[in-house]
């Protein structure tokens, strides 16, 4: 299928701005595709057509007028179901929130409307967005585009399979211990990390973290850099955003990938990855290392990651959620109440200790990246797992202790503030899409941004490597 709702943002928005296509067909194109496969995915979990309707009408009508429109004018933009929209149901997963409807829209989602992006509903994520399979007792599952048995991952789910099925030209998603990347990966789309603070958050209760970010998610590199220019701002409510230049968004530069000092790293170090997992990134990785100047195997220093990283995101899960526990207890989803649990359970010296680690880590890694462009790491440890059987209790050989203990591919990247593309190339051993993670310098979003968008091109001329597509016909309804 190749309708309009198949094209990539960025082609759009210029035949949008030109008038060779109207933001009404644009948005009716992309209606008719989640009618038609969202009852076997479940990936939009509330629409307003009848508002995007009327701004895809007043969008047509400012192109034919001749007035100046704004860099993501006409395009629709689905919004993760953990941020408030005005007038349009916000559960964050949760039978608490069932019926809550804002009255005004979140910082950002008020950023993505001004620059002209059109919101068309709302994506499902676990409650809270707390775990690694979009699932939660208001909206039930997500499945994924590929394999509906399996996931579709967390807790950006919802965004990534609606992408991949080309319900929406881009989509909203937020990441702390993964969750822009893990959903990404395993539905073959493009997830962005960005620095903290790139994308302001008013909303977040830790003030100074590297934890919690918002950002992107598209299926282009380019399409990412384009809804920056939307998402990127300056929010004097949230402390870790600062004045900001978004044009170096909207048109990356040229970056030569054979000038570029490469690290690539299977496992960093410390992360359980399975074989299959191991085998694909060596066949892929080794497939594009000679278009880089140098790609040499090198592990950095995250010694106490997985202890640093389930300690403080315990202590942020006790600030965000510490009252709904006081008041809900064990009604809250498992993987809430283990983490406020766990931070109960923490002395302030565990928690002194863990920030300690942290600054330790992080100074590690700044020594690491002195002599690197770009570190590549596999996108996820495992293949996308079953629904019915939740999330492996083994991965590489080990036992899991935690819920995260899966993720500590990505989480431990989390700690670093580095900005991470979730890059699909290639299939794994199930024929499910792969993919890998690319960190760039410490902030060189746009930086790592054009690199990630010529080595997409690399991968476009390579047969093997480039990412399946959704089988829409077998989706349908």
């Amino acid at each position: 299928m190749n309708e309009l709702c198949d094209q990539p943002a960025s082609a759009l928005r210029q035949v949008l701005a030109s008038g060779d296509v109207s933001p009404v067909e644009l948005l009716e194109s992309c209606i008719a595709r989640i009618e038609e496969l969202n009852p076997s995915i479940n990936a939009i979990v509330a629409t307003c057509y009848d508002r995007a309707r009327s701004e895809a009408r007043a969008a047509e009508q400012a192109v034919s007028a001749g007035n100046e429109i704004g860099p993501l004018h006409g395009l629709p933009v689905a919004i993760k179901d953990l941020v408030a929209t005005e007038d349009l149901r916000t559960t964050y997963g949760s039978p608490r929130y069932a019926d809550n409807v804002p009255g005004q829209d979140a910082g950002l989602v008020e950023r993505l409307r001004t620059a002209g992006a059109i919101v068309i509903g709302k994506t499902n994520t676990p409650e809270f967005g707390a775990g690694t399979n979009t699932s939660n007792r208001v909206y039930g599952p997500t499945h994924n585009p590929h394999d509906l048995e399996r996931t579709c991952g967390g807790s950006s789910g919802g965004a990534a399979a609606a992408l991949a099925c080309g319900m929406v030209p881009l989509a909203h998603g937020s990441d702390t211990g993964g969750s822009l990347r893990n959903p990404a990966t395993w539905c073959g789309v493009v997830g962005f990390r960005p620095t903290p603070g790139l994308v302001p958050h008013e909303a977040r209760n830790v003030n100074y973290s590297h934890f919690g970010v918002q950002g992107p998610m598209a299926r282009t590199v380019s399409d990412i850099g384009l809804m920056l220019t939307g998402l990127a701002g300056n929010d004097p409510y949230d402390p870790m955003s600062g004045p900001i230049t978004v044009d170096e968004f909207a048109d990356l530069a040229e970056v030569d990938l054979s000038s570029l000092r490469v690290v690539i790293s299977e496992d960093l170090g410390i992360a359980p990855v399975d074989d299959d997992i191991r085998a694909a990134f060596r066949k892929y990785v080794g497939s594009i290392a000679t278009v880089f100047s140098s790609c040499e195997r090198r592990d950095p220093d995250m010694e106490g990651a997985r202890e640093i990283f389930w300690a403080l995101r315990s202590v942020t899960f006790l600030a965000n959620h510490g009252e709904r526990y006081r008041e809900y207890g064990q009604d809250l989803a498992p993987n809430v109440v283990a983490n406020v649990e766990a931070a109960l359970a923490m002395s302030p010296v565990d928690v002194a200790e863990a920030e300690r680690g942290w600054t330790q880590l992080y100074r590690k890694f700044q020594d690491f990246f002195r002599d690197v462009d770009l570190l590549i790491v596999a996108g996820n440890a495992t293949s996308a797992f079953r629904i019915d059987e939740g999330i492996p209790k083994v991965v590489g050989g080990r036992q899991m202790e935690n819920y995260m203990d899966a993720s500590l591919l990505r989480s431990a990247l989390t700690l670093t503030g580095h900005p991470v593309v979730a890059l699909p190339i290639g299939t794994d051993a199930l024929g499910l899409p792969f993919g890998v993670q690319i960190v760039g310098p410490r902030r060189g979003d746009a930086f790592l941004l054009a690199a990630c968008a010529a080595l997409e091109k690399q991968i476009a001329t390579m047969p093997d490597l480039i990412p399946p597509r959704p089988n829409l016909e077998e989706l349908k309804s």
